[in-house]
């Protein structure tokens, strides 16, 4: 999780989120300026970014090199439309000791929007800078800054309140995701990459934090001075471990003359999607389709058998729906032959407040698990009780292979994660199911692991091995007994 104060802001490489921010504007040759920063005005800038003292700004630049390069004004105003706030805000959830406990996101349906000012005249940083407030400032430069000198341009992109715990959070995350290279002008930061070991490779730690080789990581992560990860420790990213408070970390100024050029800031980077083409979905459906009809037919002569069974142990229901979410977060219920007993869910509350939890995660497992019935123990033994879910790939909310299906509340507890398996449809069966060794401390970054790859590499290939890794690991059950 990555939280800061704006009162008494944490640090990563010595640098609070508002240096970060001109850290990242730097790599590009931009300084940002403010009203009433003590900063100085560089000669060596290439260009100054002028924004209010509250807003982290974060949009691409090449539109806007376009009209400085094409009009040469001497200032341009840009207009930006944030365009996360269309679809939804995220927040971090925390109880009153600051806790973590989950992600919520908030689909308001609003944007909002900002202004700054782009300039390549150091006298116009300057006159910004010494304005007492962002109104003062646009009336200097509309004053004093001729019309035909002047140009606007609407860009979409992100701005963050450095005011906001939340707003900060999100806006440290947006860096830990799209910042590739923050050496190029935090000469603290060392990046810690092993090809052998999945997202090492997007670690970046102070030069005096520690990580084990044997440290699990996932997803890119910055690492502060004083940071020590053991071989048992396990980091999920995208996200932030500040310096260790105990450490008197000094910030270096930035050497402008030794900044090598850049390209424009990249968009941030999209969680992994789907690698199918339209064709390959609809092959895919189609698939799923037809083997859905093949398989209801086969076990046709089962559900009765399987009905009565959970009636003369339990009664009704025969059958349990529980809501997960598919593609984009659309809630669905997920069927099942009802495998517990009918207060299951009360005797889940006492079993996690006695801590007897088995998973890593944010799901709940028992190798034991009493509630389970009699017929329940044996269908999930066989996964007979996953036929119901053929009905949900008909629907279309699941598909034969795919993520596990998993409620909001698990799906909160790694954004990356999360966004990557909310992109394709849930299976019944999946990379995860047919990998996981359930060894003890690893279960969910497995769980992670596995559904990155798969929303990664998915093929109709992958899918069929997957299925054929299923049926083996059913039959191998049989064979057992």
């Amino acid at each position: 999780m990555v939280t800061a104060s704006p009162t008494n802001p944490r640090t990563i490489w010595g640098l609070d989120p508002l240096q970060l921010h001109a850290r990242y504007w730097a790599q590009y040759g931009v300084q940002v300026v403010r009203q009433g920063e003590p900063s100085q005005i560089v000669r060596h800038a290439e260009l100054y970014l002028l924004t209010d003292a509250r807003s982290l700004p974060m949009f691409k630049l090449d539109k806007a090199m376009d009209v400085l390069s094409w009009v040469e004004p001497q200032v341009l105003f840009v207009r930006i439309a944030d365009t996360r706030e269309k679809v939804y805000r995220e927040r971090v959830l925390a109880d009153e000791r600051d806790t973590f406990l989950g992600f919520n996101r908030d689909y308001d349906g609003k944007s909002r929007l900002a202004r700054v000012v782009l300039s390549t005249e150091r006298e116009i940083a300057q006159l910004w800078q010494r304005s007492q407030n962002p109104l003062q400032g646009w009336r200097r430069l509309r004053r004093f800054i001729p019309r035909h000198e002047r140009a606007a341009l609407s860009t979409e992109g992100t701005i963050y309140d450095r005011i906001s715990d939340e707003e900060v959070a999100l806006f440290l995350q947006e860096m830990v995701s799209c910042w590739h290279n923050p050496n190029s002008t935090v000469t603290r930061a060392r990046l810690v990459g092993d090809a052998q070991k999945p997202g090492r490779s997007q670690v970046w730690a102070d030069r005096d934090a520690t990580i084990h080789e044997n440290a699990r990581i996932v997803g890119p992560v910055w690492v502060g001075a004083g940071r020590k990860l053991t071989g048992n420790d396990t980091v999920v990213g995208p996200g932030v471990l500040w310096d260790d408070p105990i450490c008197d970390v000094a910030h270096e100024e930035i050497q402008w003359l030794q900044i090598e050029p850049s390209e424009p800031p990249p968009e941030p980077e999209e969680p992994p999607r789907a690698g199918l083409s339209p064709t390959q979905r609809f092959c895919k459906r189609t698939f799923d389709i037809g083997f859905t009809l093949t398989a209801l037919l086969l076990s046709a002569p089962l559900w009765p058998l399987i009905m009565l069974a959970i009636y003369l142990e339990d009664g009704r229901p025969w059958f349990f729906g529980h809501v997960r979410e598919t593609v984009g977060g659309r809630e669905f219920k997920c069927w099942k032959f009802r495998s517990m007993r009918k207060d299951a869910e009360e005797i889940k509350k006492k079993l996690i407040a006695e801590q007897v939890n088995e998973a890593d995660g944010p799901q709940f497992f028992m190798e034991n698990d009493p509630r389970l019935t009699k017929v329940g123990k044996f269908i999930r033994k066989y996964n007979l009780d996953e036929f119901p879910q053929f009905w949900n790939v008909l629907l279309g909310d699941m598909s034969i292979v795919g993520p596990r299906p998993s409620p909001h509340k698990e799906n909160q507890f790694a954004p990356a994660w999360r966004e990557a398996r909310l992109s394709v449809r849930p299976g019944i069966t999946g990379l995860w199911q047919t990998r996981r060794t359930r060894r003890a401390g690893t279960d969910f970054q497995e769980w992670i692991r596995y559904d990155i790859e798969y929303v990664e590499n998915v093929s109709f290939w992958l899918d069929i091995k997957i299925i054929w890794r299923t049926v083996m690991q059913i039959v191998r059950k049989s064979s057992r007994n």
